[in-house]
């Protein structure tokens, strides 16, 4: 998943209806006062509706968090139709066609965002997230890197193209990149919990259980974690432990049970995927 909401063992990320993260996630930014300013205008043409306009913005906001996807694309074209230049609006519609499935039009309304503020990194984040759900490896990775060599920093482009490097294979490039997310964003526990699979991936057991047992310490409800341990655990052959954070991991979180989600969605590396299905058959 992109990057996902930031400070804690939260949402995974973004599902294949919204393609990560978290990744990230969408833009819930109100308007800024330079794009307000743009606004004026053509508002001040049509009298009484001078607060329709943030009330709008904030009610698309609205059904956008709560997930409420065919609700919240008609208020964003509503916004547009007002505010036709706000980039804002603009990436955040992109988002929400992304969770409706299209793809290709989330890109179309993240290019029109980048037009209009070709500074900002949120559209590029974004894009990143509708290529990666068109299998756009190459695209999304120049996305993200577009960003870093803005802020070398930026957690949410580390952890994206920490899952490109997976999704390609490279998992020695993928562990890099979400341990650098982990760095540069303290208390992203996806971050970590996506570096401790890809050293489970690469052979490294002592130092992903390790890193999983401290996210448990620190995150006892951090579904992730459990599950990956879990995993891990019985690829040693220490299986009543495994029983026992499974039984955590399971009534946190069920998807966990279906590999095609852990494969797809999650983006689990291989290794801990089979790991897992070969506990859940055994243990069934």
């Amino acid at each position: 998943m992109n990057a996902p909401v930031p400070g804690g063992p939260g949402r995974p990320w973004l599902a294949a209806a919204l393609a990560l993260v978290c990744a990230v996630a969408l833009l819930l930014t109100t308007p800024a006062t330079v794009q307000a300013e743009a606004w004026r205008p053509s508002i001040a043409s049509q009298p009484g509706r001078e607060l329709s306009l943030p009330r709008l913005f904030e009610q698309a906001l609205a059904a956008s968090r709560e997930g409420r996807f065919g609700d919240a694309l008609p208020l964003w074209d509503r916004v547009l139709e007002l505010a036709p230049e706000d980039a804002s609006a603009w990436s955040n519609r992109g988002n929400v066609l992304l969770a409706l499935g299209d793809a290709e039009a989330a890109i179309t309304a993240q290019d029109r965002a980048m037009l209009l503020d070709p500074v900002n990194a949120d559209p590029h984040l974004n894009r990143g997230t509708a290529e990666e759900a068109l299998g756009r490896w190459g695209a999304a990775a120049a996305d993200y890197h577009w960003v870093l060599e803005r802020d070398p920093a930026d957690a949410s482009a580390l952890y994206n193209l920490g899952n490109v490097a997976g999704s390609l294979g490279d998992w020695a490039a993928a562990r890099d990149c979400f341990s650098q997310a982990a760095l540069a964003r303290p208390g992203f526990a996806m971050a970590r919990s996506s570096a401790a699979l890809a050293a489970f991936q690469q052979g490294d057991l002592p130092e992903a259980e390790r890193e999983l047992r401290n996210l448990i310490r620190r995150y006892p409800l951090f579904a992730d974690a459990r599950a990956a341990l879990t995993a891990l655990l019985w690829s040693k052959g220490a299986q009543g432990e495994a029983e026992s954070n499974w039984a955590a991991a399971a009534g946190l979180d069920p998807r966990y049970r279906q590999g095609e989600w852990l494969q797809q969605i999650r983006r689990w590396p291989p290794g801990p995927i089979q790991a897992l299905d070969q506990f859940l058959r055994l243990a069934s």
